[in-house]
């Protein structure tokens, strides 16, 4: 009797794989040839998987948000306004080795976005999500009496995206410019500004 072949797991296996070369040794060490060599695939037989390196790319990325996004599920649930706000913005921090690594997986994402729409525009979707639910928490915190500072909406949510994407790749290429002590200082100020008129 044939072995019946779990391709879904072949596919999560995959991923692994060019999630691991991809911290290892950045987005040029994960080639097609490396990913199916490290998989114990021969390099024709991903594309039964994943069309392109970009399709590739793109799973992996997803697993990143994922990540993230679970994370922050898994604290939010019982928060709004100020609070889910602020469960947001420490849950996509790079606080811990996990999200350093997640991070190191986006910091490729977006340099094959640069040169790829489709990734980018993905990117984009994304981004507009995450700023969405940033600025709903925000309003709620408004309603609730508790953010009260006269700084627009917008500007707050463009603060924390750029707080977070600075804190992603500074947690990568300058460790030292933002440790988690550091991180959690700034958010720490950023939460105690929110509440002041």
């Amino acid at each position: 009797m044939p072995k019946v072949i779990d391709h879904d797991e072949r596919r999560e296996h995959i991923v692994d794989v060019t999630w691991g070369l991809i911290v290892r040794g950045g987005l040029e060490a994960a080639t097609m040839r490396e990913i199916a060599t490290a998989a114990g695939f021969a390099n024709g037989a991903l594309k039964r998987y994943f069309a392109s390196k970009d399709a590739l790319v793109e799973a992996t990325f997803d697993r990143a948000l994922s990540m993230m996004d679970k994370h922050i599920a898994g604290t939010i649930s019982d928060h709004s306004g100020l609070e889910a706000l602020r469960v947001m913005c420490y849950g996509a921090m790079p606080l811990d080795a996990k999200r350093v690594t997640a991070g190191r997986v986006l910091l490729a994402f977006w340099e094959m976005s640069l040169s790829n729409k489709g990734l980018h525009d993905r990117y984009l979707e994304h981004l507009r999500i995450w700023r969405g639910l940033l600025l709903e928490h925000i309003r709620r915190g408004r309603e609730d009496g508790d953010i009260r500072t006269s700084m627009p909406d917008e500007q707050l949510v463009d603060e924390i995206v750029l707080m977070n994407a600075g804190a992603n790749v500074m947690s990568l290429v300058g460790p030292r410019y933002s440790t988690r002590k550091l991180q959690k200082q700034h958010l720490d100020s950023f939460f105690e500004r929110l509440t002041r008129p």
